[in-house]
């Protein structure tokens, strides 16, 4: 199954121990109705580690890029909710990134993701999009025990815009330029597949590979949200 759009927001993060209780009951009945509420959002899913760091992944789908750069969005990060500020206070390595979906395709939605967050040089940038999405990438959507098969590119203009959200998270934010995402039904054919990745990418000198698997806990459609 593809990807609910063309635009994702992609965030990785960690959490301070006490704040756990509290992150839950947030990110449920707030912050993922309230986003997904925006319009042009599609989805929001969050995930748990199961193998890697950071502990949770969360990703927004969005119809286009440009609804991500738009007012309503920006809006909602620079007037965050009292709830918001406490919550996002409680972050610790924090990875984010505004994208492009360069190519999504599967069968289906599974309830293991595996994020591969990666660097590629500017000179070896459109090979580097080519080979994923004409070659690496197609053949893994049809691989046994492989639902989907994603890859987004970070806009980092957009990605570095400041706001009274980010401000609010006590750590810096991280920007990941290249993110493929594997999902699937259990982790072992996405570890095989992210090795092959890895191996196919590393002769145009891509590098800096962060690898984590995660699992599936909520999820956030646009029905959930659109009386809000």
């Amino acid at each position: 199954m593809s990807l609910a759009g063309t635009g994702v927001v992609a965030i990785w993060h960690d959490l301070l121990p006490e704040a756990k209780a509290d992150f839950y009951e947030w990110h449920n009945r707030e912050h993922m109705p309230e986003r997904v509420a925006i319009p042009g959002f599609r989805r929001g899913r969050r995930y748990l580690a199961s193998a890697g760091a950071p502990e949770y992944f969360n990703l927004y789908e969005a119809d286009t890029p440009e609804v991500l750069a738009g007012a309503v969005y920006l809006a909602r990060l620079n007037h965050p909710t009292p709830w918001t500020q406490r919550a996002v206070a409680s972050f610790r390595n924090v990875a984010r990134g505004i994208c492009r979906v360069l190519y999504s395709a599967g069968v289906g939605q599974g309830g293991t993701m595996l994020t591969l967050r990666f660097d590629v040089p500017e000179a070896a940038a459109d090979e580097a999009g080519a080979l994923l999405c004409q070659h690496l990438l197609p053949r893994l959507a049809e691989a046994p025990g492989i639902a989907g098969a994603h890859l987004c590119r970070t806009d980092e203009a957009t990605s570095r815009i400041d706001t009274a959200e980010k401000k609010a998270r006590s750590d810096a934010t991280q920007i990941p330029r290249w993110i493929v995402l594997l999902e699937g039904g259990a982790e072992l054919p996405l570890v095989q597949a992210a090795q092959a990745l890895r191996a196919a990418l590393a002769p145009i000198g891509a590098a800096g590979f962060d690898q984590a698997c995660y699992r599936l806990e909520h999820q956030c459609g646009k029905g959930a949200a659109a009386d809000l």
